[in-house]
């Protein structure tokens, strides 16, 4: 008898351990997918940045606004500026991360998926674990949205100055103007500000930013003429 009950104790604790185990191995790797593919199709609420800056400034301002109402100059300027392989990679710019390790690491990476998996699932940082996590979900995201949604994504999470964050009110705060409405130069200028809006701006431009605006202008021309843009505008 005394045999049997410890044999029952012993069942319940295995089977308690085997749950503990299905809930790890749900939360690691079963929510994460379905994560994604809810954001597939329906918009994110703030991310771990976005939600700290708000707490922080009482508030940030975000317009959600659809890919199909964004002028098509803004599309192609994050991208030229940001990520102008973003077409034919997978996810993982190859070329630019070997560049950036011979460049001793002074130069950025970091493809538009990539920046997606960040600023809607993860906090910001530089640690191992965070950056472990941003693959994974930039594997997610590569395999189950399509290049359309990473792009609408990207212009909407964006930040763009302190509590500013999309390209739609980024466009309405430097320069008044709505999504649809935003011109090729206007747009390189927001892109020209990225990856470091608060310290740059797109309305009272630096040499820099003036440099850089020509620059993205010049490239956004290029992808659009060459097809690196078809994948994100019906080419």
């Amino acid at each position: 008898m005394a045999k049997t009950k410890t044999s029952k104790k012993k069942q319940k604790k295995a089977r308690r351990w085997l749950r503990r185990v299905g809930v790890f191995v749900f939360l690691i790797f079963l929510l994460p997918v379905y994560a994604v593919v809810l954001f597939a199709f329906f918009n994110p609420s703030a991310g771990f940045y976005m939600g700290a800056e708000a707490r922080r400034l009482g508030g940030v301002k975000q317009q959600w606004t659809a890919l199909e109402d964004f002028s098509p100059a803004m599309a192609r300027s994050v991208v030229a500026a940001e990520d102008a392989h973003f077409c034919a990679h997978y996810g993982f710019d190859l070329d630019a991360i070997r560049d950036a390790i011979e460049g001793g690491g002074k130069r950025g990476a970091s493809t538009i998926s990539q920046q997606v998996a960040k600023n809607v699932f993860l906090w910001h940082g530089r640690s191992y674990l965070r950056k472990g996590l941003e693959a994974g979900f930039t594997v997610l995201i590569e395999t189950i949205w399509t290049k359309e949604r990473i792009i609408e994504v990207y212009l909407n999470v964006a930040e763009f100055d302190e509590g500013v964050f999309g390209a739609a009110t980024g466009a309405h705060h430097y320069f008044g103007v709505n999504a649809d409405r935003i011109s090729n130069t206007q747009a390189a200028r927001l892109a020209a500000i990225l990856p470091n809006p608060k310290n740059r701006s797109a309305s009272r431009p630096s040499n820099f930013v003036r440099k850089r605006t020509r620059a993205i202008i010049a490239g956004a021309g290029t992808i659009d003429a060459d097809g690196r843009a078809d994948c994100f505008q019906g080419g």
